[in-house]
């Protein structure tokens, strides 16, 4: 490609292109192509000057320099599997106003109180915004450096002279490189900028946290390529009009995936919530139909939520299906095993389902108490409270087993809830677990 002339860039696979096409060649999405203005062209040979070699596995010794930097939260250390590695680079994303920035500033000002140097560059902020915050949040200190900056060159040049020991980028979709002619927050500014600051961070070893935006369809904005090449992956999620914060681990290369950390969001900054099970349980009605607890994980710290469903005559000729905190199309799924091989008659009823504490699960083993939260709702008798659920379901109504049933049932038992059903193949001998074969053997057991 030629100086002045343009390529296409998706902005879901990154995959670039001489000319534009409504579907992508590669990952056959539509209308995702980019164009880019081409400033330059680097031509010639390529020359080794040295030469690399293989090494066994067996041969590679463990690099013991790695040392963990504390968030100051003990949830978030233990969801990172301890904290921060030198030169890693991590992706935090959410939604607008779920307290990203206010997370990073009291992060940002925990590791500065320990006496090391933090950079906050802000591309969104003015540098009084963020001084007002770290005031009310009780997060200033004079080892915490502020940087109101979009361009990347005077951002490098700054890490060049402070040396920080923490990094964070708040957020990636506003600096821009004048070395492109796009515009901040473009496929090719997003990988440029993105693939520097990583560059930077494993140069200086230095522990690296990047903001980066999401899309009205809950994905990261930018080329897929920004979540392969950082470290970790973690989403802040939580309902706007509810104090309840999750983070979720998504990908991590220093440790294990699907480790949550649950935050209170307060008038004076995030706190930590020590007992997320407790929290979420506490105003759980009782003696209500619809309402069933769920011992849920994808990772080693398990969290009952409640599970609610309200079933309804419906008035419409097409029966509302709405959920929160859970895929609409479970819902669909579970309801036509329920039709199909319980025998209840669902088509001309609402179903309307609620995960309390803005939660989203997508792990399999909500199957079986979504299924029987629908069912309680439907025959008007409450299920007990002292009774917990979990369990994937098949589309033959048949239970099957899923990960960390030990952990599952053991968070059961430190809140007296002793009465678990679970899978048949479930692999736990407790007397106290029900194991069951089926979604309609499950119902029978508490509805007979």
């Amino acid at each position: 490609m030629a100086k002045g002339k343009s390529k296409y860039i998706c902005s879901n696979c990154g995959a670039t292109f001489p000319r534009w096409y409504g579907k992508c060649p590669n990952c056959l999405s539509w209308n995702t192509l980019v164009e880019e203005k081409i400033t330059n062209s680097k031509k010639g040979n390529f020359n080794i000057e040295t030469e690399a070699i293989p090494k066994p596995i067996t041969e590679i010794e463990e690099n013991i320099n790695l040392k963990r930097l504390s968030t100051g939260f003990r949830n978030l250390d233990e969801a990172l599997s301890g904290g921060f590695i030198t030169g890693q680079v991590t992706l935090l994303s959410g939604e607008p106003g779920i307290g990203k920035s206010t997370l990073l500033l009291q992060v940002a000002s925990n590791i500065a109180k320990t006496g090391k140097k933090v950079i906050y560059i802000s591309g969104e902020e003015a540098t009084n915004q963020i001084y007002l915050r770290g005031k009310r949040l009780n997060a200033l200190s004079g080892n915490l450096y502020i940087l109101s900056e979009t361009n990347l060159e005077v951002i490098l040049n700054a890490i060049d002279k402070l040396t920080p020991e923490f990094l964070i980028v708040d957020s990636i979709q506003t600096i821009y490189s004048p070395r492109l002619e796009s515009i901040a927050g473009s496929v090719s500014q997003v990988r440029e900028t993105s693939g520097k600051l990583t560059e930077i961070a494993k140069q200086k070893s230095l522990p690296t946290v990047i903001v980066g935006q999401i899309t009205k369809e809950g994905s990261i904005a930018g080329p897929k390529i920004l979540e392969h090449l950082v470290d970790t992956v973690v989403y802040f999620e939580g309902e706007r009009g509810q104090a309840y914060r999750v983070l979720k681990i998504i990908k991590n290369r220093f440790g294990a995936t699907g480790e949550i950390a649950v935050f209170n969001m307060t008038s004076y900054g995030l706190k930590e919530v020590e007992e997320p099970s407790s929290l979420f349980l506490s105003e759980k009605p009782q003696n209500k139909a619809g309402s069933i607890i769920f011992p849920y994980t994808e990772g080693s710290k398990p969290i009952l939520v409640e599970i609610q469903a309200l079933v309804s005559k419906s008035f419409y000729s097409i029966p509302q299906r709405k959920t929160q905190g859970v895929d609409i199309n479970k819902l669909s799924i579970i309801t036509a095993i329920l039709e199909k091989e319980a025998g209840l008659k669902l088509g001309d009823k609402d179903i309307f389902i609620n995960i309390v504490g803005g939660i989203y699960i997508k792990e399999p083993a909500v199957d079986l108490p979504l299924a029987l939260a629908i069912a309680s709702s439907y025959f008007n008798k409450p299920i007990p409270s002292d009774i917990a659920v979990f369990g994937e379901l098949g589309l033959a109504g048949e239970t099957r087993s899923v990960y960390y049933t030990d952990l599952r049932i053991k968070e059961c038992k430190k809140f007296n809830i002793n009465k678990i059903i679970a899978p048949r193949f479930t692999d736990n001998n407790d007397k106290e677990v029900i194991k069951v074969s089926n979604i309609k053997e499950a119902i029978n057991i508490l509805f007979p």
